[in-house]
């Protein structure tokens, strides 16, 4: 049986539906047949956050939707937890608001849609 151990950390400032980013990311877990306990750390930032992001890592100077950070191999992971750590999701909730707008599309479908996309990179499942 799935468990999923989500963190969400976000600015207060942001605001959106974390039980439906907890449901939707639970969805996909169980449509890729994972089970068991599964950890994932889930941000929403801001401009600045994502570019720095960008920058640090893909040496980009651009405000993106969505970044995905696997867990490296020999990363630490909590002592009691006996499961799978995928890593890391970040979602830019500027750019989320801005693409829901051209969407059509509330807010917190734009953040759940980001939060699945970016978890099916996590599982090494990419687009062209």
């Amino acid at each position: 049986m799935l468990k999923l151990d989500l963190s969400i950390s976000a600015d207060s400032r942001y605001s959106f539906d974390r039980k439906r980013v907890k449901a939707a990311l639970s969805k996909v877990l169980m449509e890729q047949g994972l089970d068991g306990k599964v950890m994932i750390s889930f941000s929403v930032v801001g401009e600045r956050k994502i570019r720095e992001l960008e920058q640090k890592y893909f040496n980009l100077d651009e405000v993106t939707d969505v970044l995905s950070f696997p867990l490296q191999e020999g990363e630490e992971m909590p002592a009691d937890f006996d499961g799978l750590n995928l890593g890391d999701i970040v979602v830019c909730y500027p750019q989320a608001k801005r693409q829901a707008m051209q969407w059509n599309r509330l807010v917190d479908e734009e953040i759940e849609f980001l939060a699945c996309h970016g978890l099916l990179h996590l599982l090494g499942i990419h687009h062209d």
